[in-house]
């Protein structure tokens, strides 16, 4: 029987492979695949349990012959255990073979390939001139958001809420390295005076009203990930151009998966995906009043292709561990 290895990455390998100006290069790759139809993406699969849930998102991009699957817990009250609320683990395999290449701690990938996505959406559908960023949540995601952002737009003004003071602090201090003027706003409404809104709570009810975003924001609406949690008054929704990354997930569990349940939205007044946006296929932003909504659930391709990345840049630099299967 022929020797077989993978190569298994810690996430301190991961985080010292990985960078946010490479992964928005490589994540807007896996959404220009995503919209020229050239993936194998099935919707992600949800195990539910009392106190949290297990996901597995399987893909295959064609073009790149890159496959694999991440297997991810989201748990609320992680933290108060001394965990994260989300953790999780990429599997690499090989198309011609089915083998598995490597395997890598996936909790940190995932925080920049999902603040990766806003960043792609918001270079395609943020206006030009964006300024000021409106940040509700202040978190792991938060951080990643802002910092994908910060690359694509001149950022001068950060507002951000929390319902922790002093997670507001901790963001404050852990973001100072970009350049901008962090303020700690005193509610939502004044969040959301801004160009660029970013929403990453677990909130089941709205918590941004539609009379609060003005004309020419873009927001981009993190949070919702599972059916029946939604962070946006779906006014905000039936007035805006709304990009989603994915049909079947989105629909299921993105952003507009209440509104379109109760009949407030319906599919015709989705634009169309990122990917399409972004492959050329259908503009972005078309004026500098419209407000634009990206509904962003998290995709597998943003997944495997990432840690394709990962693993192509340990195989160069000798970084990892080998484990022998058999």
């Amino acid at each position: 029987m022929t020797h077989m290895e993978l190569l298994y990455l810690t996430e301190d390998d991961v985080s010292e492979l990985l960078d946010m100006r490479s992964a928005l290069g490589v994540v807007e790759d896996a959404f220009r695949e995503h919209g020229m139809e050239r993936v194998q993406m099935p919707a992600k699969s949800y195990l539910y349990f009392p106190t949290g849930d297990l996901r597995t998102m399987p893909a295959y991009l064609e073009r790149g012959g890159i496959a694999g699957v991440k297997i991810v817990n989201v748990h609320p009250d992680n933290p108060a255990k001394g965990l994260p609320t989300v953790m999780a683990v990429v599997v690499l395999n090989s198309i011609e073979t089915g083998a598995p290449l490597a395997v890598m701690d996936g909790t940190y990938l995932t925080d920049v390939r999902t603040g990766a996505a806003g960043g792609v959406a918001a270079d395609h559908l943020a206006r030009r001139d964006a300024t000021v960023v409106g940040m509700i949540g202040a978190g792991r995601q938060a951080r990643t958001q802002l910092q994908a952002i910060s690359l694509v737009r001149e950022i001068e003004t950060v507002k951000v809420i929390s319902r922790s003071v002093a997670t507001c602090n901790r963001f404050r201090e852990d973001m100072k390295r970009l350049g901008c003027d962090i303020v700690i706003a005193e509610s939502i409404r004044d969040v959301c005076d801004c160009d660029i809104l970013v929403t990453t709570t677990p909130v089941r009810e709205p918590i941004v009203a539609d009379d609060w975003v003005r004309g020419g924001t873009h927001v981009s609406a993190i949070g919702a990930d599972a059916t029946g949690k939604e962070e946006l008054d779906p006014m905000i929704l039936k007035r805006s151009r709304i990009v989603i990354d994915d049909h079947a997930q989105a629909t299921h569990s993105g952003e507009i998966n209440v509104p379109l349940e109760e009949g407030v939205i319906t599919v015709d007044d989705i634009y169309g995906t990122l990917g399409e946006v972004v492959a050329g296929i259908k503009p972005g932003r078309t004026s500098d009043i419209e407000v634009t909504v990206f509904d962003s659930t998290g995709l597998a391709i943003q997944d495997v292709s990432t840690a394709n990345h990962v693993y192509q840049q340990a195989v160069e630099r000798g970084i990892g561990t080998h484990l022998k299967l058999f």
